[in-house]
């Protein structure tokens, strides 16, 4: 089935809203109830509800942000990608982009944007996936020719490049005050697992210490507060 919508001349293209914040899918219609080629299709705040909601409603695209309650949205991307690979994937996060979206497109997305970005670009962005495109803004992309043209073998001038997306992941779970066990819990992992991945983004970081890992992690969670994450 195709969810394509015609209405006269006019196609109407659904969209899944996944975001953690009501507010912030309460923005997301507003921005597109007044387009005639856009609407939304259905919410959810989840993983588990993404893949239920695209299910039920066959969505033309999904707007995702990357922290969710359950899970996160490398791994629902991820999963999205792999299970529905037409289907195009927009990022909408508060998340700084010269460091989360190149991750994110390397797992299936096909385009990302940050939250402070305005109405119009986040329009263009919608639009530009939609016609099968990919949509970075103009810092990522000079970003991505430099790192590129000015290549030096695996090494990262940012360290956080240097972690898989399961130590990412569970470095943000650290920032937001997560016990090891809570993680362990929230991930389907056993403890040691956990213990193992902390010590190998100590390594990763260049953090000897565990008070070091958890600033380090709070750190960058309160700059991400600063920047409008409720």
């Amino acid at each position: 089935m195709n969810c394509q919508k015609v209405s006269g001349r006019q196609h109407v293209w659904r969209a899944l809203i996944v975001d953690d914040h009501p507010i912030v899918r309460q923005g997301l219609r507003h921005v597109m109830e007044n387009q005639d080629d856009l609407m939304v299709c259905g919410e959810a705040d989840t993983v588990s509800g993404a893949r239920v909601a695209i299910a039920e409603s066959n969505p033309d695209m999904l707007i995702c942000d990357i922290r969710l309650k359950d899970d996160d949205g490398i791994e629902l991307v991820r999963q999205v990608r792999a299970h529905h690979p037409q289907l195009p994937i927009l990022v909408y996060s508060v998340h700084d982009e010269l460091i989360y979206a190149e991750r994110m497109l390397s797992v299936g997305a096909s385009g990302y944007i940050m939250k402070e970005a305005r109405g119009e670009q986040l329009l263009t962005a919608m639009r530009r996936v939609l016609e099968g495109n990919i949509y970075l803004s103009e810092a990522v992309s000079e970003s991505l020719i430099r790192k590129h043209k000015d290549k030096r073998g695996d090494r990262s001038v940012n360290p956080i490049d240097r972690l898989s997306d399961r130590e990412l992941q569970i470095l943000q779970m650290i920032g937001r005050g997560m016990s090891t066990r809570e993680t362990a819990h929230a991930l389907h992992l056993s403890v040691k697992t956990i213990e193992s991945h902390r010590q190998r983004i100590k390594r990763k970081l260049n953090l000897t210490t565990g008070s070091q890992l958890v600033h380090y992690a709070i750190l960058g969670a309160t700059q991400r507060d600063l920047s409008g994450e409720s």
